[in-house]
């Protein structure tokens, strides 16, 4: 592009181009049904620009008459585009009379999914359990990006995606961990092309389950690559194992937590990052376990970033012949090269550094930053311009100073070259001297200002295309002096206290107060609950601190300000509190019983340390920490360390530390790591020993073990020692259990229900400590040998009997089992059991059902087991009562209290026992008992005592049991009136089945 040169007061109004479209990678697809490919370009210019493009950095010749390229506007059409033709690198240009710009590069390529190999897929046999995978083999294809399905024998049937099944979107593999039967069928391969929106179908693979289960450890198959992510990517780690039972996927990073932007999908199978930085490269491990093993992997993921401006360029213009640097800085990893074009032109500059600019330097500038991973485009345009000195726009201004300050007057003409630069005061000529400075940029700097430097001053510019001046003014005030000044303080923490701050000040400005500490402003607004200002004269600043805390003190500065000059004084605050936190709280030697701790001092906070508190917890103490008793009993304030005692042998403890001072109790220290005492013999012996009973011929002896915090020591267990009661050697066993209750010994030679006497001591892999208390305990007894006589028993209805026998003679019986059960439907094994004390011999079988043969046997029991089964003995149930109601035909009143009822009645079905009279129960609504009457005919006369509404229930009885019921409500009225529902729209419940046994 032409150099540009902008003379004088003639200034362009026009640019260079500007970017608004750029084109962008395209993906053709092989079968589309449009015909072109549009590459996008459009700059914002004025002029406006006109347009290149080249290809594979060849300009493309868009006159050519058997061209397939088009221009619309800046973009470029490519029509019936053409494989071997088109795939290549774009960029455009856009040119005005400022410069040139160039597009970022962009490619064209052609999407295509071939179809499957159509060769027959080959079945698959797998025994059950075993893990399998189908391989997927997709076809040739562009871009690399698919995503991947599988379907069970027809389409949409998709195979769900599931602990025990997986589908890899890197190779497309189906994997089944464990295969069963219901695996068994015809498998397909669905790959599927996002860019150009086509996919195609594998030819089914038959899979083909062996009945044989056997178990296998985990095995991983699918294991994810040593991986390279970009800083703000997501991405997807893959693991996934064969193995039966189907394998847990559990993830951890080796080098590290887990990132929190993690989550896990597909049942662990995925492990998904997203917006990854830095931080999260690492060592990644995936870990498949099942009962039969475990199988690892581990891969690296480092992460690296897209080129990012940290400095861009923008457009600019800069006078003729002064020093000028484009600012160009990208950050990435790996880091970018950087490359500059100037109006399209590959520039050899590593940066854009002139010593003095010239017209040709002005032009449009692109800075190129660029990795492996991407590039990025910065666009500015230099002009270089050159004009006379003008005060049009920056005129010098009328300016304020305060007595005995400093103030500075601005001269800052627009002009190109730098101009020269004088001053003059009314109608003298300014020069540099002691208190009156002219900057090499044309300010006017005077010190010491005094209420004679008070005028008019005119600052004069020239250069070689012209000069020009401005006057302004200098107005001088009174300073802003300090006349209470704050002074320093010594308070507690939680007390308030006042900070004094006054000043005087020109009485034409306003005066501000602004408080600092340690050099960090105060807001008033934020800190309200600590800082308020109070209110006494615009000239005052005082500052109130309320509740002192440790964080309050420091150095407060106050500062008061006019528009013109500020002014500061500053004072200490000593806030005193309790102590800090004392540091470094180690263990440095230990026994069985006490540990020596040391530690640092922490902050006293302005108040000397009087005592310290060591605190202890443990695994037993759930967390809650407790006070340690030390030796010596007191700890000093101006100790380091102590000595903790009365500690429990082999208990792993962590201590803290704590400072107090006469304001109170500081912030416990830090845990110390946790160690363990020494290990001891033990002392606590288990208590409550006893025992006895259990199964003949054996010696049962019980104990409450002892609690852990007891153990004193690894290998932790009982000697259990027992011996008869006039025995002289006693016998001892080992229980290696530290959690055991009893031990049982088995001996045929032991005599039933004799006296032992028993005791049991701890151990542990230091020694033994002390026996309990002796326990006398008896053996166990004998179980009954002999077996119940004279079993008989009866029918009572269709589901109840009862059932009686000669008790045992033997006085070791506990009870007696009645074992019942129906033939020949059901077995022995199926039998109901009723359990009877020893001292009763009968009783009653229920749940039976009607018109059944039943086997009763008996056995007698006690604790040493059961004893021989009675002989059998069979009962037959009776047949079930009638399933009809009785129908209730009839009620009249004989007398203000009598009322007759009268029903049909009830003929049993053939399966149904005979009648044998008629049960009526009648009774007041809302009460639960009433007055049973029984009946051999089919009516009754019913006594009503008192006025209300009654029901009244009719039922057939039988040997059977009581058959289903009817049921009536009757209204008894004052005057002696019966009113009932006619029978027309009476409710008669029928509850049929509910056999009232009354």
């Amino acid at each position: 592009g032409a150099a540009l040169s902008v003379s004088d007061r003639q200034e362009a109004t026009g640019y260079g181009p500007v970017f608004e479209e750029q084109p962008v990678d395209t993906i053709y697809p092989e079968e589309s049904p449009e015909a072109k490919i549009t590459m996008s370009c459009r700059a914002r210019a004025n002029p406006p620009a006109t347009y290149k493009w080249k290809m594979d950095s060849v300009e493309i010749d868009l006159d050519t008459q058997s061209s397939h390229y088009s221009l619309v506007g800046g973009n470029l059409v490519i029509s019936n585009p053409i494989k071997t033709k088109h795939v290549g690198q774009y960029f455009c240009f856009a040119t005005n009379i400022y410069g040139t710009v160039i597009s970022r590069e962009a490619s064209v390529q052609f999407g295509y999914l071939d179809l499957f190999s159509s060769e027959e897929r080959e079945s698959v046999y797998v025994k059950e359990g075993q893990g399998a995978v189908l391989l997927c083999a997709p076809p040739p294809h562009h871009p690399d990006e698919l995503s991947f399905r599988w379907i069970l024998n027809e389409f949409p049937t998709f195979i769900p995606l599931d602990k025990r099944r997986f589908v890899s979107q890197i190779t497309g593999n189906l994997y089944i961990s464990k295969v069963d039967s219901s695996d068994s069928g015809n498998y397909s391969c669905i790959a599927s092309s996002p860019s150009i929106s086509k996919s195609v179908f594998s030819n089914y693979i038959p899979l083909v389950p062996l009945a044989e289960r056997q178990k296998y450890p985990a095995d991983l198959k699918v294991k994810f690559p040593d991986t390279t992510a970009l800083v703000g990517q997501n991405i997807t780690l893959e693991c996934f194992a064969l193995g039966n039972p189907v394998p847990e996927i559990r993830w951890k990073k080796l080098d590290g937590q887990l990132p929190p932007n993690h989550e896990l999908r597909m049942s662990g199978a995925h492990l998904h990052l997203y917006n990854v930085q830095f931080e999260d490269a690492g060592s990644f491990q995936c870990e498949a376990v099942n009962s039969r093993g475990k199988d690892y992997h581990a891969a690296r993921v480092s992460v690296e970033a897209f080129p990012e401006w940290v400095e861009q360029m923008s457009s600019t213009e800069q006078d003729l012949s002064r020093d000028y640097t484009m600012p160009c800085v990208a950050s990435g990893k790996p880091e970018p090269r950087i490359r500059w074009l100037k109006n399209g032109q590959l520039s050899h500059r590593k940066e854009m550094r002139f010593s003095s600019l010239t017209f040709d330097d002005s032009g449009m500038y692109q800075c190129i930053a660029e990795n492996h991973h991407g590039v990025i485009y910065a666009t500015a345009e230099l002009r270089v311009y050159a004009c006379a000195p003008t005060f049009e726009h920056n005129p010098v201004k009328r300016v304020m100073a305060a007595k005995n300050g400093r103030v500075v007057i601005e001269c800052r003409p627009k002009a190109a070259p730098k101009p020269s630069f004088s001053w003059s005061k009314d109608t003298e000529l300014l020069h540099n001297h002691t208190r009156v400075f002219i900057w090499e940029d044309g300010s006017l700097e005077i010190r010491n200002v005094t209420r004679a430097d008070e005028g008019r001053y005119t600052c004069f510019a020239e250069n070689d295309r012209g000069k020009a001046n401005s006057t302004g003014s200098l107005l001088v005030t009174e300073s802003t002096k300090i006349t209470l000044a704050p002074s320093n303080a010594d308070v507690k923490v939680g007390e308030n206290t006042r900070m004094q701050c006054a000043a005087s000040h020109d009485a034409s400005l306003d005066i501000t107060f602004v408080w600092s500490l340690d050099g960090r402003v105060i807001d008033l607004h934020k800190e309200s609950h600590h800082y308020e200002r109070t209110l006494n004269g615009s000239s005052n600043g005082e500052l109130l601190i309320k509740n002192l805390q440790l964080k309050h003190a420091g150095r407060y500065t106050c500062t008061a300000q006019t528009p013109i000059d500020n002014v500061t004084a500053a004072a200490h605050l000593v806030v005193r509190g309790p102590p800090g936190a004392p540091g470094g709280v180690r263990v440095l030697n230990k026994t069985d019983k006490s540990v020596t701790l040391q530690w640092s001092r922490g902050a006293d906070n302005h108040n000397p340390i009087s005592k310290y508190t060591i605190q202890y917890r443990d695994s037993f103490s759930e967390d809650v920490w407790k006070n340690a008793t030390t030796s010596p009993a007191d700890v000093e304030g101006n100790a380091e360390m102590a000595t903790v005692v009365d500690l429990f042998p082999w208990i792993e403890y962590e201590f803290r530390v704590i400072a107090t001072s006469t304001l109170g109790k500081g912030e416990p220290s830090s845990p110390s790591p946790k160690d363990k005492t020494l290990e001891a013999f033990p002392v606590v012996a288990p208590s409550d020993v006893g025992g006895g009973g259990g199964t003949s011929r054996e010696l049962t002896i019980t104990w409450t073990p002892v609690q852990p915090q007891y153990y004193y020591g690894p290998d932790f267990g009982y000697i259990v020692a027992f011996k008869p009661q006039d025995g002289a050697q006693w016998m001892r066993v080992t229980v290696a259990d530290p959690q055991a209750k009893h031990y049982i010994h088995r001996d045929p030679s032991i005599p039933p229900m004799t006296e032992y006497q028993v005791k049991v001591k701890a151990f542990n892999g230091k020694g033994e400590g002390p026996f309990s208390l002796t326990a006398a305990i008896y053996s166990a007894q004998d179980a009954p040998s002999e077996a119940p006589g004279r079993v008989d028993g009866k029918a009572l209805s269709a589901t109840d009997a009862i059932v009686w026998w000669l008790p045992l003679s033997q006085g070791n019986v506990d009870g007696y089992q009645v074992k019942y059960w129906r033939i020949p439907d059901d077995s022995e094994g199926g039998a109901e059991t009723v359990v009877v004390p020893g001292s009763e011999n009968h009783t009653r079988l229920e749940s039976m059902k009607p018109d059944s043969h039943y086997l009763v046997e008996v056995r007698g029991y006690n604790s040493a087991g059961y004893g021989p089964a009675s002989e059998h003995h069979q009962i037959h149930t009776k047949k079930p009562p009638p399933s009809r109601a009785p129908k209730i035909i009839g009620q009249k009143l004989k007398s203000h209290s009598v009322v007759n009822i009268a029903w049909e009645h009830v003929k049993p079905l053939a399966n149904e026992a005979a009648i044998e009279g008629y049960k009526v129960l009648y009774r007041q609504k809302g009460h639960s008992t009433g007055t049973l009457y029984t009946t051999s005919k089919q009516y009754i006369d019913l006594p009503f005592h008192a006025d209300g509404n009654y029901v009244v229930e009719v039922r057939a009885h039988s040997e059977g049991g009581d058959g289903a019921v009817a049921q009536i409500n009757i209204n008894i009225t004052g005057g002696g009136v019966m009113s009932a529902p006619s029978l027309s729209v009476l409710s008669l419940l029928l509850l049929a089945a509910l056999c009232l046994n009354l």
